[in-house]
């Protein structure tokens, strides 16, 4: 949560005494039933989770891609979930911001850089996860990965298999074109 939303939701709370009861956000929700296809919308920087039915069980916000280094298009699927994730950079990604030419590693924590949970896609180096930083996530831009916050990630990753199709979608004209496609078949 944000600050700004901590004092909005507690506007006579200081925030100075140890053991004071303040009201925050119940991030948990219920609990979602398992997923069947998960629609990323890179325009909107929105996620969709659907459910048996095409029943929308989730909407997250999401950051997806960069100018530098775009989500991907079409559909993928999802091969690997994992929790509390190593996180293992590739030099061949050369992103802007990471000055190291050799490949480096950082152990699962809170300065990971893919959060509390990995879930791998069907093209290498993409994935949907966590983030250590959550007020960035749909305000900054990624290396390619669908950002979420780590409550989102968990949540999702807790009702997620491996084999689930991620649609990625941009504009008004691709969405229409894969709901009739879905239609079909």
């Amino acid at each position: 949560m944000s600050p700004e939303l901590l004092v909005a939701l507690n506007p006579h709370s200081n925030f100075k005494k140890t053991g004071e009861t303040i009201m925050v956000a119940n991030v948990g929700g219920k609990h979602l039933d398992k997923v069947t296809r998960i629609e990323i919308d890179k325009t909107k920087q929105t996620m969709k989770v659907f459910g048996k039915s095409e029943k929308l069980l989730a909407m997250y916000p999401i950051t997806a891609g960069s100018k530098e280094k775009p989500a991907p298009d079409g559909t993928l699927k999802v091969t690997s979930i994992k929790e509390n994730p190593t996180y293992h950079y590739n030099p061949d990604y050369a992103f802007k911001s990471v000055k190291s030419r050799e490949p480096f590693t950082i152990k699962p924590g809170p300065n990971n850089p893919v959060g509390s949970v990995w879930i791998g896609l069907d093209k290498k180096g993409y994935g949907i996860h966590g983030t250590p930083e959550p007020s960035k996530v749909s305000k900054s831009e990624s290396h390619g990965c669908i950002r979420l916050t780590n409550w989102d990630a968990l949540k999702l990753a807790s009702v997620l298999q491996k084999g689930v199709p991620v649609e990625f979608i941009g504009d008004e004209s691709e969405r229409r074109a894969s709901s009739r496609q879905r239609k079909r078949q």
